[in-house]
């Protein structure tokens, strides 16, 4: 864990349960889960999600910065919700000019958990809201890791651009057409572009 911020809002206090470092981190145990919401911030390390490293590893980016949560506990009857946001950025290889930026990654979600002995296999629980995420733990400790994971990855672009404008690089030279006219024709390019915009299949 490389930072620790206590949450200064009165009626909340830090989950007592929390576990950081590599193997451990981002668990919290479900007895100590009470009346109150219990409320933490912390940087992770992206070493400790081996999903994370698994893309970085494969060339899909680089994390440039630690994962910076903020979460929210709170017992519900039998279910425990998590309500979160993470942040970190990532170095992006443009898929049009392939030049390498960087870009923020951002998401708040809800994870809705329940006792995995507690749900019906037959039946579905219904969520109320569209982004809630539904997930299942077992014994007393819930570990967070793999829906903060999954979070962060979706927030990474299949096909990232530096910027919509992008015009990507010449197929004839290969001149990065953000910054020179290269002066190659691709006007046959331009018109395969223009045909394949006006082709519509017949259903």
């Amino acid at each position: 864990m490389t930072g620790f911020f206590l949450d200064k809002a009165p009626s909340l206090y830090i989950l007592g349960g929390f576990n950081a470092g590599t193997g451990d981190a981002m668990k919290v145990h479900v007895e100590e889960i009470k009346d109150k919401p219990k409320v933490f911030s912390v940087e992770e390390p992206v070493e400790d999600y081996p999903i994370l490293l698994s893309s970085q590893d494969a060339g899909e980016c680089r994390f440039v910065e630690p994962l910076k949560l903020w979460l929210t506990v709170t017992r519900e009857f039998d279910h425990i919700r998590v309500n979160g946001r993470v942040e970190t950025r990532v170095l992006l290889d443009c898929s049009r000019c392939l030049a390498g930026f960087e870009a923020p990654v951002v998401s708040n979600f809800t994870v809705f958990y329940s006792r995995e002995a507690d749900v019906p296999q037959d039946e579905e629980v219904e969520l109320a809201e569209a982004d809630l995420v539904s997930a299942t733990y077992r014994g007393d400790v819930i570990d967070l890791n793999p829906e903060i994971a999954e979070q962060v990855m979706m927030e990474i672009p299949l096909k990232p651009l530096c910027n919509e404008e992008c015009q990507g690089l010449c197929n004839k030279c290969g001149a990065d057409l953000n910054k020179v006219e290269c002066g190659c024709d691709r006007s046959d390019l331009n018109f395969k572009m223009s045909v394949l915009k006006s082709f519509k299949v017949n259903k």
